[in-house]
């Protein structure tokens, strides 16, 4: 089982806060190009004993809204021996494990630089990097419809600009932030709900605060050391440190009735402790650098923890989201123009077809890269780009998983013959636009049907003489199930 971290309390009925689901996350495979970057890139990052650790801290870069330097560094190291006291008590006292439960923004400031060598002792290095990461990472205290929750966060730039995951702030009535341990108020600016990214900002009122440093997520891999920073079980400034186990994870989260499913796409795979709380927070290097965003955890046993295996979104493509939030951008993603539902061994033994495994095409838009490319309705869509497609499900992560403008090989069956296609993706922003209407019209139908029914029962309450008449169930559906 999977689940989300934000730390939020269930809500029966709907897939909000702990995202429970069953299924393992399907690996992408790499071509052969990227095997070789792979093995002419990969390092160790310990393999320089002669080294020692080593940072400076020059002075960081002051908004323009505020001035003074509140010794960033130093308050860092306070917050940590803070947590790890605060750790060591909770345990010691049984505890710990019994936990119960936009607008416009101006231009950005300059992480701060702190530069890292390699050392030969494992633990300098965590030292190292937490002492320059911990400043950048926030604690997210948010209230909503259903309650409060926690989260993370990491600080972008100097006007506080804030990035995190959808599923803690995306939903909020009240968002509170917690930086080097001061609060304050924070709002909502935007964000993308099927990538779970979203940025919120905190109102510094002339505070300064460390962005951090953006690393690149596409270097990683298998192997490399990293750390998780966030709020686990609430417990701010709290480190882990592990490795990448894998790269190149997918998996798709539906929604509840009405909301948007959560597509996740090329997720880095970590063995460094991710907990409930730690959703949105930072994912760094060995070098103190961000390359992903914490945000999902497998639970193999049944219980709110992590069991070693967790998820963060790469780096490169969350801070690329942020970024044309912060802008005012739309998010767009790759779009092929195509639906299509999942073959089995029972819809094709039905429908007389081919082969048992795929993606069924069952519409094709006329001005979409699909249609451009020669797919038509009845194709059987077996394999895109390096993806294998057994599914509906694997069909979307696989578009998900590459960019707008990108060509792709797509491989269907027709008529018991296997072909291959090459397909430039587009974009699909007027899907949204086609989306956001429909989901328009359905509030506003809704609306209009608890509106009626509303006025039935006050009829029904005012005047005995319609006590005898029903409401017409047969033409309204309720979507509470009243």
């Amino acid at each position: 089982m999977v689940q989300n971290n934000s730390g939020m309390p269930p809500v029966p009925g709907r897939d909000y806060d702990d995202h429970n689901y069953e299924g393992q996350p399907t690996r992408r495979r790499r071509n052969s190009a990227q095997a070789d970057h792979i093995a002419r890139d990969s390092h160790a990052p310990m393999a320089r004993p002669q080294q020692q650790y080593s940072y400076t801290a020059p002075a960081p870069e002051v908004s323009t809204k505020g001035s003074g330097w509140k010794g960033v560094l130093g308050g860092a190291i306070a917050g940590a021996a803070v947590s790890a006291a605060l750790i060591g008590a909770l345990i010691g006292t049984g505890v710990l494990g019994v936990r119960t439960s936009s607008g416009t923004t101006s231009s950005s400031g300059t992480a701060q630089t702190i530069n890292l060598t390699k050392a030969s002792d494992e633990t300098t290095v965590s030292q190292a990097v937490a002492a320059k990461c911990l400043p950048s990472v926030v604690a997210v205290n948010v209230t909503t419809a259903e309650g409060e929750g926690i989260g993370s966060g990491v600080v972008l730039d100097t006007d506080g600009n804030i990035i995190t995951n959808w599923h803690v702030a995306g939903d909020a009535t009240a968002i509170k932030v917690t930086i080097e341990g001061k609060t304050y108020d924070a709002t909502l600016v935007g964000g993308d709900a099927s990538s779970d990214v979203a940025v919120i900002k905190a109102e510094l009122n002339g505070a300064v605060v460390t962005p951090m440093e953006i690393g690149d997520s596409s270097e990683l891999v298998v192997g490399d050391w990293v750390m998780t920073l966030g709020s686990p079980l609430g417990l701010d400034q709290s480190a882990s440190s592990g490795i990448v186990s894998a790269l190149y994870r997918n998996t798709l989260m539906q929604g509840s009735t009405g909301s948007t499913n959560t597509l996740y796409t090329n997720l880095i795979q970590v063995d460094a402790a991710i907990n409930g709380g730690n959703s949105g927070g930072a994912l760094v290097n060995d070098e103190g650098k961000l390359v992903g965003i914490n945000t999902l955890y497998v639970n193999a046993s049944g219980v709110e923890s992590f069991s070693g295996i967790g998820f963060a979104i790469p780096g490169n493509y969350a801070v690329d989201i942020a970024n044309k939030v912060i802008a005012g951008e739309q998010v767009t993603h790759a779009f092929i123009g195509l639906s299509c539902s999942t073959i089995n061994s029972q819809t094709a033994q039905a429908n007389h077809l081919s082969i048992d495994h795929g993606a069924y095409v069952a519409e094709v838009s006329e001005d979409g890269p699909g249609a451009a490319a020669g797919i038509q309705v009845g194709d059987i869509l077996t394999r895109i780009g390096d993806h294998d497609v057994s599914s509906a499900d694997d069909y979307i992560l696989a578009i998900r998983s590459y960019s707008v403008g990108d060509e792709v090989d797509v491989t269907f069956v027709r008529n018991g013959k296997e072909q291959t296609v090459k397909v430039k993706l587009g974009s699909d922003e007027k899907l949204q636009a086609q989306q956001e209407e429909q989901a328009r019209q359905q509030e506003q139908q809704q609306q209009q049907m608890m509106q009626q029914y509303e006025e039935y029962l006050n009829q029904q309450q005012n005047d005995p003489r319609q006590q005898q008449q029903t409401w017409p169930w047969d033409s309204y559906s309720l979507p509470w199930g009243i």
